[in-house]
């Protein structure tokens, strides 16, 4: 089997501090359980993202990884939920990346 991996990174934190509730990670993992077969969701310990802002200031997030596997990209969907995401969760924006894959088993 071939296809792609689809990967959502989720802050743990909104744009002002305030944590993101435990339900709006466990909805991404529905929605996503829902329209794809299956989820995962590397939420034990939040991984650490380091960026530089246009001004050349470095933030620091903790994030959540979210992923699904998929045969085929459908871009205008993966777009309109990273803005619905970005909403949803505070941010500016939400990183989806897909990664093409091939099984190995």
């Amino acid at each position: 089997m071939s296809g792609f991996l689809v990967q959502v990174i989720l802050p743990v934190y909104d744009n002002d501090g305030v944590p993101i509730s435990r339900e709006q990670f466990a909805r991404v993992r529905r929605e996503l359980a829902s329209q794809f077969g299956g989820v995962t969701a590397y939420t034990r310990a939040p991984a650490e993202g380091l960026w530089e802002s246009p001004e050349g200031d470095l933030h620091r997030d903790d994030v959540v990884v979210v992923e699904t596997m998929t045969e085929q990209v459908d871009r205008r969907w993966w777009a309109d939920y990273s803005q619905e995401l970005a909403a949803r969760f505070r941010q500016q924006a939400v990183i989806v990346r897909a990664l093409a894959f091939e099984s190995l088993s």
